[in-house]
């Protein structure tokens, strides 16, 4: 494998589990505030981001390449509301997409074209994260401060009703 290639899906294999984390940090916090949907929600987003790092780690591994463990940064912890907290994960997934995008123009630029196909799952896979990310945080900005406290709750009980989908492993 491309050492290149090898060491920036590294990077990017700790980068989702940084992502895992950053979530499972706000499912604790949203748990705390009273927020159980929000907290299911950010729980469920978790769990995707681990499987984001699994899907990369299986793919290095099939490439010959091997995973390095690195340390992953500690996220924040708290927010001042429900909004404050989807601005920084639309903010952290428009960070997350960069960085695919990174990766995507190394592996173009060395010429990697089974990473290249491998990555364009990413690619499209982040479209979705920022549009759920915005969704929700543009229905958090419709909701006021004063009359908004119904709406938040009809919110925390429509983010409780998502489900965990295992990916489907057989696309690469």
């Amino acid at each position: 494998m491309n050492p290149k290639i090898e060491k920036a899906l590294n990077e990017q294999i700790n980068a989702e589990l940084y992502s895992a984390y950053l979530y499972l940090s706000m499912s604790s916090w949203f748990d705390a505030t009273g927020l159980k949907g929000f907290s299911n929600w950010e729980r469920i987003q978790a769990m995707e981001e681990r499987d984001h790092a699994m899907k990369i780690l299986d793919y290095l591994l099939a490439r010959g390449g091997r995973a390095i463990m690195t340390q992953i940064d500690t996220p924040q912890s708290t927010w001042k509301d429900a909004k404050d907290a989807f601005e920084t994960q639309l903010s952290h997934e428009l960070k997350v997409t960069s960085l695919i995008h990174s990766l995507m123009d190394l592996s173009i630029a060395e010429k990697d074209h089974a990473t290249v196909n491998f990555l364009q799952w990413f690619v499209n896979e982040q479209v979705e994260e920022e549009e759920n990310a915005r969704t929700i945080l543009d229905q958090l900005k419709m909701i006021s401060v004063e009359k908004g406290v119904g709406l938040l709750y009809m919110l925390d009980k429509e983010l409780g009703t998502r489900t965990y989908t295992a990916p489907n492993t057989s696309d690469s």
